[in-house]
């Protein structure tokens, strides 16, 4: 049989509630998205900033988060060498920072790696 009965007030009450609280937490797990966004950007900038070291090349890094994505940015000269070759080398640049994040973090990221201004241009 189909229960055709009509919800009482504390199942009706019960009901928003949970709607609620499901809305509240959307908007607290975006809040805390965009500050580990923020955090996987840092986490890369430190990384590159590392390489760059070891490398013995100079530019200056930007980190932010721009569509939903962790971002980073390093400027500066004689940087053609990290670009490679139709941005091969800087694919791979991109996927060990990520790899870097992922073992700092424990998530995936999905960061997105610009070096010399390459990316901004081809866009």
């Amino acid at each position: 049989m189909t229960d055709t009965s009509t919800p009482s007030a504390e199942e009706t009450t019960a009901a928003t509630a949970e709607s609620t609280g499901t809305e509240e937490t959307k908007k607290s797990e975006s809040v805390a998205s965009d500050s580990d966004l923020f955090r996987q950007s840092e986490i890369a900038a430190d990384y590159v900033e590392g390489l760059l070291d070891i490398l013995d090349y100079d530019g200056d890094i930007d980190e932010l988060v721009s569509g939903g994505r962790p971002m980073v940015e390093v400027v500066g000269g004689r940087l053609q060498p990290l670009v490679g070759q139709r941005g091969a080398t800087l694919e791979a640049l991109q996927e060990l920072t990520r790899l870097a994040i992922f073992r700092a973090t424990g998530s995936p990221s999905r960061l997105l790696l610009d070096i010399g201004g390459y990316r901004a241009t081809r866009r």
